[in-house]
């Protein structure tokens, strides 16, 4: 039997890059048995190909190379039985990680499905469940780019907003008092809805579960008005006061597609049914 391998051989038997393996040289995983001197050629010894099956092992456990080179520095079981203990707490906050991104795609996956199938202009009563947010109370022309002050709003909450903030979660909304008067020509706050998966632990506010005229719309925020009014105008033919502010949500907007005929807004007022 041989007592040396080249490194392309090892390469071969363990099926590795060449290049993994120089690197796990260079940084102290594994050195060859022997480096000849004169044309810099690395060999490696049966008795490595035990800690080669531990490091390929290891790496397939996702552990890292720093981690594995302190093994092997300081073999016992002691110590490898740590080192799977630590492993597996990491292994379980990736599921932990992993299902919170999950049940965001989740939920972008059903709101745009749902946005796909809209039927523009249908007024309709609906029952929607309580929901949280996060609430930036400022004055916002219709006409501005909402750009600026969802940083404001990110930065208001230092900074733990945003990898939350996405279509769909951020809208506006038009005061009570001004959906009364029927002014449309600013927004009274700016708000992210937050859901499952977030993170985030700051401050709060809650929409309580309650009826709501909604309607959607093909379009954005700023050709808001005329289908406020339309839905303003359903409300009082059933006898209905809106009876706190809007709720105004683009599901799909610039941001998600380059086709304005998929645009997708849509207007919420709660009302109370006596």
């Amino acid at each position: 039997m041989k007592d040396l391998f080249t490194i392309g051989e090892v390469a071969r038997l363990f099926q590795l890059n060449i290049r993994t393996l120089r690197y796990y040289d260079s940084i102290g995983v594994l050195k060859p048995e022997r480096v000849d001197g004169e044309t810099g050629y690395r060999y490696y010894s049966t008795r490595q190909f035990e800690q080669l099956n531990a490091i390929c092992y290891m790496r397939a456990l996702d552990m890292p190379l720093e981690q594995i080179r302190r093994f092997l520095e300081h073999e016992d079981v002691a110590a490898v039985l740590e080192m799977f203990r630590q492993q597996q707490k990491q292994v379980e906050e990736k599921k932990q990680e992993l299902a919170r991104i999950e049940a965001r795609i989740r939920t972008r996956i059903r709101l745009l499905e749902d946005a796909v199938q809209t039927v523009y202009g249908n007024i309709q009563l609906r029952r929607l469940p309580r929901r949280e947010l996060v609430i930036l109370k400022t004055s916002i022309s219709v006409t501005d780019d909402l750009e600026v002050p969802i940083r404001s709003l990110d930065q208001e909450y230092r900074n733990e907003l945003r990898d939350a903030i996405f279509l769909g979660k951020v809208g506006v909304s038009v005061s009570r008092e001004d959906l009364l008067a029927r002014r449309f020509g600013e927004f009274s706050a700016l708000f992210l809805l937050l859901e499952e998966g977030d993170g985030y632990t700051g401050p709060r506010m809650e929409l309580p579960e309650q009826d709501y005229m909604t309607l959607r719309f093909q379009g954005t925020h700023s050709q808001a008005e005329g289908y406020y009014r339309m839905l303003l105008g359903e409300m009082e033919r059933q006898g209905l006061a809106a009876a706190g502010d809007s709720v105004e949500i683009t599901l799909v907007d610039a941001g998600i597609t380059s086709r304005t005929e998929e645009y997708v807004t849509e207007l919420q007022i709660p009302v109370i049914i006596s």
